[in-house]
């Protein structure tokens, strides 16, 4: 059983698509940060950063926060969505390109752009021309393939599931994913699969996926 510290952001979506896609049996504890949950000091316990997602392994008694490496936990645990040989650190390079890139700079834009317009021009239009950029290289990336990591045309694996969350979030980013079109069939592939349609909505349905 995994105890699963969440609220409804990219970040933790990342790990309760993960969750229902291993058919894992998980609990969840909504951690609502809108509230500063996240500063109570037991979560603090868990998560000594004070940010969602964190996971405690009930099995093992391994508590991690930090949803790069919950995830790199799981699919190692369960021996499912990671690449293997070679292709297993070109999976692992994706990820931290969404850990360090992709993850951080598209929330920038949200919040200058979605929840502060017009405060600072500046920062609008340093982080939505990264954020075009960004979307740029992972358009590329997935030319002639149906996923990020893998061989042949992709395995839909957790750097998969780590970037989707983010460009779920596509309409705060007012970017149209028609261009991008090599992102936005990625997009559609992903968003259809019944498990990443239940891991969206935890820990709280807050609507149905974002369709372009």
């Amino acid at each position: 059983m995994i105890d699963l510290y969440t609220w409804t952001t990219p970040n933790g979506r990342k790990v309760s698509i993960l969750l229902e896609e291993l058919g894992a049996e998980y609990e969840v504890h909504p951690v609502d940060i809108s509230k500063g949950e996240q500063f109570d000091p037991g979560f603090l316990k868990i998560a000594p950063n004070n940010r969602i997602p964190a996971i405690v392994d009930r099995e093992t008694g391994m508590a991690l926060m930090e949803s790069g490496a919950i995830m790199l936990y799981l699919a190692t645990k369960f021996d499912r969505f990671i690449c293997k040989g070679d292709e297993y650190w070109r999976m692992l390079e994706w990820l931290m390109w969404q850990m360090g890139g992709l993850g951080p700079m598209l929330g920038q834009v949200h919040h200058f752009v979605k929840f502060n317009p017009g405060v600072c021009p500046y920062a609008e239009e340093r982080y939505t021309r990264e954020a075009h950029r960004l979307y740029g290289v992972l358009d590329r990336r997935l030319a002639g393939r149906d996923f990020i990591a893998g061989v042949g045309r992709g395995e839909y694996s957790i750097a998969d599931m780590a970037a989707w969350p983010w460009i779920s979030r596509f309409e705060w980013q007012r970017i149209d994913l028609a261009d991008y079109p090599n992102v936005r069939d990625w997009y559609l592939r992903i968003a259809a699969r019944p498990a990443v349609q239940r891991g969206y909505k935890v820990p709280k349905d807050v609507g149905d996926v974002p369709m372009p």
